[in-house]
């Protein structure tokens, strides 16, 4: 997880992070390939019977919130957000520019000192920032161009009890957790063949990568795995979860009711901690995606909780990781062509991938 959260991968460029989770599948998968929209995606086939009773798909995805130059400026870069960035938490940030070569780079603003006594009580916006590599402006004009991209430069660190905090654990902390659920199942004879899909373009775009790996595969059910609020002082008025609780379980309308009763109880025989994720209408995740590929998927939502969400300093307790694999492997274990076929139906069909 270290190694992912620290990569650059942002919306529509997640090369860099997808050879990582590429390489952190393969030891426990029976294939791994990158497909054209950069999914990278890893299977386990069944080892019961002759065929397997059927596909499951676990899906996190593996873009990160970054920024975009839009202009140069005497040796300044301009610059937008791609996703959703909290424009609170960029000044004074630590940045790689992708021109040419990387370029190391600062976010900055006009310092206090100079602004008026109103400007001060407000957060500067978006248009008076700007990034500073600390080259003349004719070696920055050889190096950027309009359109390249920038990445939040941090390391993880680990905090005490467990926490880590680092940029990018939305979600690649769910591609560890989708890692840690093959490793489990390495030696386990399943029904179903697995799918672990560290899915593309989530934050910038209508989670183009959980539609175009779910239309591909057609799985019999889908569990996206993501991150959810964690409790944080004057956050009452919002649903929240703990840290190191376990992972939430989210019930709504873009949770197919069997595979929520199905999760519950697997984490329940298995004594596995859970929280309950209220999600009354969109998830804001692949799972409001994967649910209504084609002719509709039978979807679940795991949610890590996480604190200071798009920031770089997202911070979980690794346990909720751990959970959350081996409540997956559990009910993964656990399907059969029964189960499956009743949320089928009697008269569906299938094709073969």
């Amino acid at each position: 997880m270290k190694r992912l959260c620290e990569a650059s991968g942002i919306s529509g460029y997640e090369s860099e992070a997808g050879r990582i989770a590429a390489d952190a599948f393969a030891p426990y998968a029976d294939e791994v390939r990158t497909d054209s929209m950069g999914n990278v995606v890893a299977l386990k086939r069944a080892a019961r019977g002759d065929s397997p009773a059927g596909r499951i798909l676990l899906a996190g995805h593996l873009d990160e919130i970054g920024l975009m130059v839009t202009s140069l400026e005497d040796g300044f870069l301009r610059f937008t957000t791609v996703g959703g960035f909290d424009v609170r938490v960029l000044p004074g940030q630590e940045v790689m520019v992708h021109g040419q070569r990387p370029l190391p780079g600062i976010v900055g603003s006009r310092p206090p000192h100079v602004l008026s006594a109103e400007a001060r009580e407000k957060v500067t916006p978006l248009d008076e920032l700007f990034i500073d590599v600390g080259l003349p402006p004719s070696e920055v004009a050889a190096l950027v161009s309009v359109g390249d991209i920038v990445s939040v430069s941090r390391e993880a660190i680990n905090l005490m009890n467990t926490r880590v905090a680092a940029k990018a654990m939305d979600d690649r902390s769910a591609v560890a957790a989708m890692v840690e659920t093959f490793k489990r199942l390495a030696d386990c004879r399943t029904a179903v063949d697995l799918y672990g899909v560290a899915t593309v373009q989530e934050e910038a775009s209508d989670f183009l990568g959980a539609r175009t790996s779910a239309f591909r595969l057609q799985p019999d059910i889908a569990i996206a795995v993501d991150v959810g609020h964690a409790e944080i002082p004057d956050a009452a008025d919002v649903p929240i979860m703990t840290l190191g609780k376990g992972p939430g379980i989210a019930m709504g309308p873009n949770i197919h009711p069997q595979v929520y009763e199905r999760l519950v109880a697997t984490a329940d025989d298995m004594e596995i901690p859970w929280q309950t994720d209220p999600c009354p209408g969109a998830t804001g995740t692949d799972a409001w995606a994967l649910q209504i590929v084609r002719e509709g998927i039978p979807t679940a939502l795991l949610s890590i909780p996480l604190r200071y969400m798009h920031t770089s300093v997202e911070t979980l307790a690794i346990r909720d990781i751990e959970r959350t694999a081996r409540l997956l492997a559990a009910f993964i274990v656990g399907l059969d062509g029964d189960f499956l076929g009743g949320l089928r139906g009697a008269n569906a069909t299938r094709t073969t991938v």
